[in-house]
């Protein structure tokens, strides 16, 4: 089998049909499928059902997915490996980033910009995700970076975490909401949100599950009514009266529109929480050139937490 049959099969997966993938990969859609066909009869197995409207794997394809992509990044990191000798960087290298994870803190598209100068030859794929879905990506070499929030106390085996933003988690609430009282509190028990209605980041998110795992310690289960992706919209909610927000403390993205600008932030208290985002990265197996690079200026341009 040809390498080129093993990137033809990923990109008709990660494209969910032929039609796309010969799209992506500049091809006419019957040689792609000649292609396909070649693979599967030196394979002796089907790695494609396409008896439906959307093209799925076979079971034999489900075990074959791995290795072909281990197989193509192998490939890649050979490239990229003698790229770097000359001192030139080519290839890809993907970057995950979970939704508000910037804030005001860091500039990640003028960090992607500088790098971008530096290695014009270098492309850099940028998703966003949720922090669980990343993490799983990282350790399936899907990913090669992520900045994300993690989501359990004790980083997941074969990742390493650099931390960069670690505050308090905070809740924010509208003029007349019973936790504001007395006016001169700066922060509320953790117990006072029991059965409280309330806004917060998805499942997925290391917010949401630092947040799940205090109150599962406390005796009881939030009360999630909303969900949000971005923090500034669960802000706004939250001015509109329809629960109450959970967010790290500063990423209330400032006033709502319409005026409600007198939302008031405290922070949660026993027990405190914390909300942090972390670099992440695997910690063992082949890194090429390129994501060691990225993962290089990522670390020195961040800042650190000094709980890092």
């Amino acid at each position: 089998m040809e390498l080129r049959q093993l990137r033809y099969f990923v990109t008709v997966v990660d494209e969910g049909g032929f039609t796309r993938a010969a799209a992506r990969l500049h091809l006419a859609q019957p040689g792609l499928s000649a292609q396909i066909r070649q693979l599967e009869k030196e394979l002796g197995q089907p790695v494609l059902d396409r008896s439906h409207r959307t093209v799925t794997l076979t079971e034999t394809g489900r075990a074959v997915l791995p290795y072909a992509r281990a197989a193509l990044a192998a490939a890649d990191a050979v490239r990229q490996t003698a790229d770097a000798y000359t001192g030139l960087l080519r290839g890809r290298v993907s970057l995950g980033l979970v939704s508000g994870a910037t804030g005001h803190a860091f500039d990640i598209a003028a960090l992607l910009a500088d790098f971008h100068d530096a290695h014009p030859a270098l492309e850099v794929a940028l998703t966003e995700d949720t922090s669980e879905r990343m993490q799983a990506a990282l350790l399936a070499g899907e990913l090669d970076v992520a900045l994300l929030g993690p989501t359990d106390e004790v980083p997941p085996p074969g990742l390493s975490l650099h931390t960069v933003i670690d505050v308090p988690l905070a809740v924010v609430a509208a003029p007349g909401d019973p936790l504001l009282v007395p006016a001169d509190r700066t922060s509320v028990p953790l117990a006072e949100l029991r059965d409280r209605p309330l806004i917060c980041l998805p499942r997925g998110t290391g917010v949401r599950a630092a947040l799940e795992r205090a109150c599962a310690k406390a005796g009881f289960r939030p009360r999630v009514t909303f969900e949000a992706a971005a923090p500034r919209v669960l802000a706004q909610l939250a001015a509109r009266g329809l629960g109450v927000a959970v967010l790290p403390a500063g990423e209330e993205g400032g006033p709502p529109p319409g005026g409600e600008s007198h939302l008031r932030t405290l922070t949660i208290a026993r027990p405190a929480i914390r909300a942090r985002i972390a670099l992440a990265w695997r910690a063992t197996g082949p890194v090429s050139p390129a994501a060691r690079a990225l993962l290089d200026r990522l670390r020195k341009a961040l800042p650190t937490s000094p709980a890092s």
